[in-house]
């Protein structure tokens, strides 16, 4: 990560604290986010470290500047050419000359169709580097966000977020810097030009003109975004419909309730046609408001145009001339409305793409953090007190020590708190009093790397790639050896069932692992940390989705994948941690008794209850 950092744009805002960033919203919105949302863009578009992109980027605007001055140019060499066939005497006395200007104009032309394209060959590359950028360093920050972060969010709307941003990206460069750019570029040549050539007073209007066009298409366009939000909103709502009907096809089938269900759609669709009819007529007033003002700007530099042809002052090609150079800033002026509605657009979604590379990690590493030495796997919990949320306390005061090679089973309701000591464990949470040490180092002092290189968990929900079995047993270990893979999944003893697929180790496991039953996934987990091989092995009830004889069948297995490990076991099942060195029984929050299964039934408190219970439950009735 510190060598992305180094060959990517430092962001040009540094992290902000909770506090920080409420106090900021405010500021996200309007002129001033705008600007700071295009100022954070512009180390991905100039790269310090990178000058060939920056040759690149020169050149493309340099060749958008010459592809301007040859659209203005071109319609003075064609008024030279109809200046000469309307001149006195017959045209073919001028009609090499006639045709070398009419062949000067098709080049002129030419060259403003082609240049453009010169333009993509140079920037095309820079464009697509700095989605790449933007979009692996978000990816690569999102990963080093706190589990808070992401369990108080939706995946599918960070994946959003992160897809519109990057696509944003693409289209503000190309639509700031070759459109709206050089069309203001082009006005200020074409002024230049019409007050060198025939009268400022032409270029007063076609600058009013144009500036009386912008400003309708942003006023007008701000108007009309409530029309198409009204349509989106509509829009996601039947599609919304649609979906959620269709993913309960059976629920429907049951119930008969199929016209109840077309019913639902088709009023959200009339919701949408309403809406939908009101943002086109609102586009169709936009459309007709502004060929209205560039019409009329039109018509009278033409009046003049011809006034002055009239009184011998212009020749006739002037109009012509006139003519074309004012069509010609009309073609990139008649997308304005689209581009200023989607570069609004682009913006917002590009800051909310910022926002999250702005987001403080809320478990960071400590400056200079070594990493973490676990030759011997003892972990220790002084007097550890944690909770989610600053009135809820969810651990208090627990203490105890796992001795290295030695198996800890805590146990306890639901609730009680034992994933949470997993959670600490990992630090994905920081604790709020106490100390948590592995061979006598501070988790917190240590790098966050180190650490979860030194843990393995099979965790309670198994959640699987959607790639082969092969993928989710070797990402443990990348690049891993075929001969290690199937030696784990042996332990986890699933080589067997994985043999017996059509596509072996090549079967793809679906989305979340869909396609496995709950005992597969969890001994493809099972393989996965045996191929990590670490010295701290934490299994958080990983048998729970296993039936009773699965269960038994690979208890053995984890029994021999803990041997020689420090390993605690969070158990909902007392019958699987009968063996444990030591059995702590949490009830809300606190440890209430610790020791060996036999010591603890003998003590008749929490643990010999809990037994009972799940013993009356596994007994047949």
């Amino acid at each position: 990560m510190r060598a992305l950092s180094q060959a990517h744009p430092t962001p040009a805002s540094p992290p902000q604290s909770g506090a920080d960033r409420t106090a900021s919203k405010g500021t996200d919105e309007g002129p001033s986010g705008d600007l700071r949302t295009l100022r954070f863009l512009v180390p991905y578009l100039w790269p310090a470290d990178n000058p060939v992109y920056r040759w690149r980027v020169a050149g493309a605007v340099g060749v958008t500047l010459f592809g301007q001055a040859a659209v203005v140019l071109a319609p003075l060499v064609l008024e030279a050419a109809v200046n000469r066939l309307s001149g006195a005497g017959p045209a073919t006395q001028a009609i090499g000359v006639i045709g070398a200007l009419i062949l000067g104009y098709g080049l002129a032309r030419l060259l403003s169709v082609a240049i453009p394209q010169a333009r993509e060959l140079l920037f095309s590359k820079v464009g697509q580097a700095a989605q790449r950028r933007v979009a692996v360093e978000t990816f690569q920050h999102l990963h080093r966000l706190s589990l808070r972060f992401h369990l108080e969010r939706r995946t599918g709307g960070l994946s959003r977020v992160i897809e519109r941003g990057v696509k944003s990206i693409d289209f503000l460069y190309r639509f700031l810097l070759f459109n709206i750019g050089p069309t203001l570029i082009q006005l200020v040549i074409a002024s230049l030009v019409v007050t060198w050539r025939y009268s400022g007073v032409y270029a007063a209007i076609a600058f009013v003109t144009v500036a009386a066009y912008f400003w309708f298409t942003a006023a007008s366009t701000e108007w009309r975004l409530k029309f198409r939000r009204e349509m989106n909103a509509k829009d996601t709502e039947a599609n919304s419909k649609a979906i959620d009907s269709l993913l309960n096809f059976e629920t429907v089938k049951y119930f008969n309730n199929e016209a109840f269900e077309a019913t639902r759609f088709d009023g959200a669709m009339e919701a949408y046609q309403d809406a939908a009819v009101r943002s086109n007529l609102s586009l169709a007033a936009v459309n007709i408001g502004q060929a209205l003002i560039f019409n009329a700007g039109l018509t009278a530099i033409l009046i003049l145009a011809a006034r002055a042809v009239g009184a011998g002052e212009l020749q006739i090609g002037s109009i012509v001339a006139l003519s074309l150079i004012m069509m010609n800033l009309y073609q990139p002026l008649n997308i304005l409305g689209f581009a200023y509605r989607e570069i609004k657009q682009s913006l917002v979604d590009m800051e909310k793409m910022f926002s999250l590379l702005r987001e403080a990690p809320e478990v960071p590493d400590a400056p200079g953090a070594p990493d973490l030495n676990a030759a011997a796997g003892r972990v220790t919990f002084e007097t550890v007190d944690f909770c989610y949320e600053p009135n809820r306390r969810i651990l208090k005061s627990v203490s105890f020590e796992a001795a290295p090679g030695a198996t800890v089973a805590i146990v306890g309701a639901s609730g009680a708190g034992k994933s949470t000591i997993s959670r600490i464990l990992y630090r994905f949470y920081d604790i709020a009093g106490g100390r948590v040490t592995i061979d006598g180092q501070d988790i917190r002092e240590v790098s966050q790397d180190s650490l979860r290189r030194a843990l393995g968990v099979v965790p309670q929900d198994t959640v699987l790639f959607n790639d082969t079995i092969r993928y989710n047993i070797a990402y443990a270990k990348p690049g891993a050896s075929e001969a290690d893979v199937v030696a784990a999944a042996k332990l986890a003893q699933i080589h067997e069932f994985v043999e017996s697929l059509p596509d072996g180790y090549d079967t793809m496991v679906g989305e979340r692992g869909l396609k496995l039953s709950g005992g597969e996934k969890q001994r493809v987990a099972i393989a996965r940390t045996i191929l990590k091989d670490p010295p701290i092995l934490i299994l958080d009830e990983a048998t729970s989705a296993l039936d009773s004889r699965t269960e038994k069948e690979i208890q053995h297995a984890l029994h021999e994948v803990a041997r020689n490990r420090t390993t605690l076991v969070i158990a909902h099942r007392l019958s699987t941690i009968v063996d444990a060195d030591q059995i702590l029984v949490l009830k809300a929050g606190e440890i209430v008794e610790r020791g060996t299964h036999t010591e603890l039934l003998s003590l008749g408190g929490e643990y010999a209850a809990l037994w009972a219970q799940q013993s009356d439950l596994d007994a047949p009735h």
